[in-house]
């Protein structure tokens, strides 16, 4: 490669190059002006800034083009999807489920496409990716996507099973859905595994406008389970005239009345009511793997164009070493919620009213019991951030802005909820045990949404703790010698040739890092008993009726699944922003 200074560049060399001239601080720094402005041309071979300026405009253009154009095909798609999902559920003879599945296959197959397109064609060509965002698509995050997408790979699988059962009254498109989306949650979750952190350079429009078509097909995938889900855990009052206020009310599945007019269609095997269970429990896995890769894609696209300004970055290791007491607290709370979990669903499926309530009780101390441990602990957690002296983390960083707006906007969901059933119940005149648990329930989950959004939102933009001092370590000095020959003549052995973790040996960690390490494996294990307890189930907002008494069963039935959705995904997510601040602390 060759490079050719500026001529102003090296007439302040020659000035400097005469040993007996002593260059100003002023000279220095404009000579370092006028290297940053140095811009690489498409064949490596420098340009002048003032030629090049013409050219940056262009390159401005042509990224605004690309960003209006692959926002208005993700517009376009997500509000044809919308419709089209809605009428599914709502009309049962102009559109059907399998209208609804075609769109989804023409969706699918076009982006799979687009997929392999990349896959092949644009990231191998050369100097397609120059630069590669260290924080986007961490190995976590991508081990999540990974065992969601084995999950809905299975569930796939479970479908295909059951609708063969049933091809002789059933559509045969129910049958080629699930086998598209298994080959595309496939090459989906490959080609994010390897490329989740290009800045592409090239066709930038087209790469755009694919990462959209990508970001909104798994958004409309995601509408369509989500769909599905709150209809099969939706409950309504069987009888209209029903008194929904009486605890002992009989009530049926939504998804029942749904499927009566396919009560005569028989399966021709015996598993089909087995498959049709497993898949059912395995829906919040795909729901969860769509928003991931609908995540990762959104990143993947901001990332389009972009040079990166800083060409390293921090080493996070996670250590068992580190944490002891949280997570130990945590893993109790989570055995504890399980088991208050099954217990819940067997009581409640009994449909006896006095085991509703116990049901109901049960249910309510567990969830009053994890939410104020979180808050206080959170609180702890925020206390300790106002005392930290690490710096913010300056310059743009599209995955941290992306975190910050999805625990924010998904928060929204939880938050929906709540401040509803806080109004309910207010309304109701808080009767009963049942009541004043849901009460102060909703309370302390807003308290407790508030505190740990603080908690994150503070920690995401912290700079990773830096050690000081490199630690040399005296240790038995003949055992290392026998596992390394070359250290026979050093009675100095380095920390990084020990075979026993290094926070062993050099003491304790700071009281800062310890508490807020501590903070935060305690509070991932309570969100994902928070996660697992409303994603297989759990629905106390229509076991208990105070709710749907106040705003009639419709607008109560809409709140809830429009707000459940959102709030399983911030549980989720926040697990994944908690071990992320983990490690940085």
């Amino acid at each position: 490669m060759r490079w050719h200074a500026p001529q102003k560049a090296s007439g302040s060399y020659s000035c400097s190059s005469n040993s007996h001239n002593m260059t100003t601080k002023q000279d220095l720094e404009a000579i370092e002006n006028q290297i940053s402005t140095i811009q690489v041309s498409s064949h490596g071979e420098t340009v002048n800034p003032g030629l090049a300026h013409g050219g940056l405009k262009a390159v401005e253009k042509g990224r605004n083009w690309g960003w209006l154009l692959s926002g208005f095909i993700s517009l376009n798609i997500l509000l044809l999807g919308i419709p089209i999902v809605c009428g599914s559920v709502f009309n049962k003879i102009q559109i059907t489920s399998s209208h609804l599945l075609i769109f989804l296959i023409l969706l699918v197959i076009l982006t799979t496409v687009w997929l392999v397109y990349y896959k092949i064609h644009t990231s191998r060509v050369y100097r397609a990716v120059l630069y590669k965002d260290s924080h986007a698509g961490p190995v976590w995050l991508r081990g999540g996507l990974v065992l969601f997408g084995v999950c809905s790979v299975i569930m796939d699988i479970f479908k295909i099973i059951y609708y063969v059962g049933r091809i002789h009254c059933e559509s045969p498109v129910k049958i080629a859905f699930p086998v598209v989306q298994a080959l595309f949650v496939i090459v989906q979750t490959y080609v994010l595994w390897v490329h989740a952190k290009d800045c592409v350079q090239i066709q930038q429009i087209v790469t755009r406008c694919g990462l959209m078509l990508t970001l909104s097909t798994n958004l409309i995938v995601w509408m369509t389970a989500v769909t599905e889900e709150s209809l099969h855990q939706t409950v309504a009052p069987a009888n209209p005239s029903y008194n929904s206020s009486s605890s002992g009310g009989y009530k049926i599945d939504v998804t029942s009345q749904d499927r009566a007019g396919a009560s005569d269609c028989k399966c021709s095997h015996d598993m089909c009511d087995v498959f049709e269970k497993a898949y059912y429990y395995l829906y919040p896995f795909n729901i969860e793997y769509s928003l991931f890769a609908s995540a990762m894609a959104y990143v993947m696209w901001k990332n389009v164009g972009r040079q990166m300004d800083e060409h390293h970055s921090h080493n996070l290791h996670f250590s068992l070493w580190d944490v002891l007491v949280g997570p130990v607290f945590g893993l109790i709370i989570l055995v504890a919620g399980l088991a208050t979990f099954v217990v819940y669903e067997v009581d409640v499926a009994k449909e006896d009213p006095k085991k509703k309530e116990e049901a109901l009780i049960m249910h309510y101390i567990m969830n009053i019991v994890a939410i104020l441990l979180m808050s206080i602990t959170t609180l702890i957690g925020c206390i300790i951030f106002r005392m930290d002296k690490r710096e913010q983390v300056s310059g743009k960083n599209p995955t941290r802005s992306l975190d910050v707006g999805l625990l924010v906007g998904a928060s929204l969901g939880q938050f929906l909820i709540c401040y509803f059933t806080i109004v309910a119940v207010l309304a109701s005149g808080v009767k009963g045990h049942v009541n004043g648990l849901n009460l102060t329930n909703s309370i302390l989950t807003v308290i407790q949404l508030c505190l740990q959004n603080a908690f994150l939102i503070k920690g995401l933009h912290r700079e990773p703790f830096r050690e000081t001092e490199t630690t040399t370590v005296f240790a038995n000095v003949v055992a290392v010698r026998e596992r390394d020959p070359e250290r026979r003549s050093s009675s100095i052995v380095p920390a990084h040739t020990l075979p026993i973790p290094l926070t062993l040996l050099q003491g304790q960690l700071s009281w800062q890092r310890r508490i807020l390490k501590e903070i935060c494996g305690f509070l991932l294990f309570c969100n994902v008993i928070l996660w697992i307890m409303p994603a297989f189930g759990a629905r106390p907002q229509f076991d208990n009726s105070v709710g749907s008494d106040i705003f009639e069963f419709e607008t109560w039935a809409a709140v809830v699944n429009i707000g459940m959705p959102f709030g399983i995904f911030y549980r989720m997510h926040s697990v994944a922003s908690l071990f992320e601040v983990g490690l940085a602390s």
